[in-house]
């Protein structure tokens, strides 16, 4: 799955219930990979608690700064 949350200054803390059910719903589908896009890493600090709490399957998460940083990864991994 790949959240492209460049964009996003501020998250509401009421949003949080919502994003732990996608999250539950992904890992029930076995979702193996979660790519989040951040522009500054920590504010990824609630959705890493959150996938603690969610992700049963524990998928690999991968935080790149921006999208051109997710083209050099796939570029040397590869979509695997």
């Amino acid at each position: 799955m790949l959240t492209d949350l460049g964009r996003l200054d501020s998250m509401d803390i009421a949003c949080a219930t919502e994003i732990g059910k996608v999250m539950e719903l992904c890992d029930q589908k076995g979702i193996g990979k979660v790519i989040r896009v951040i522009p500054d890493p920590s504010k990824d600090i609630g959705l890493s608690i959150l996938s603690h709490f969610h992700y049963k399957h524990r998928p690999k998460i991968i935080i790149c700064e921006n999208m051109d940083d997710l083209a050099r990864l796939f570029s040397r991994q590869g979509f695997e």
